[in-house]
């Protein structure tokens, strides 16, 4: 199966996707990851005004299958949550890399998202 890789992000590792706009970093799941995971039912996410550092757990996602850590990709205050999410968590499986984003920080600093995987190292990871 080929999974859609959007080349207008960078990945963490463990699935993440970062897209920046403006020096706010909206973060999700990727394709791959809501694949693996199975039907998603639940997300926990922090709170708007939480601070949350590159590469530390910031919330849990639950499937049918599993229960996953949640990693973010910038250091920074959450300036929002996709609220949607914990009525219609399915969202995540519909649109990862829409409707199903998880929630945007005001980056303390930009550059770390350079040091994130390319869209095309991430394609490489899950080969």
């Amino acid at each position: 199966m080929t999974f859609d890789v959007p080349e207008d992000r960078r990945y963490l590792e463990s699935h993440e996707w970062a897209h920046e706009t403006n020096g706010v970093v909206r973060v999700g799941i990727t394709e791959f990851a809501q694949d693996e995971l199975g039907d998603v039912v639940f997300v926990e996410l922090p709170d708007e005004g939480d601070s949350v550092t590159q590469e530390a757990e910031f919330g849990v996602i639950e499937s049918i299958k599993a229960v996953s850590d949640l990693y973010a990709p910038a250091g920074g205050e959450i300036v929002s949550v996709n609220e949607a999410l914990f009525d219609s968590p399915e969202l995540v499986n519909d649109d990862p890399f829409g409707e199903g984003w998880m929630l945007e920080i005001d980056a303390d600093d930009t550059d770390e998202l350079e040091a994130l995987l390319s869209a095309e190292e991430y394609e490489d990871q899950i080969a």
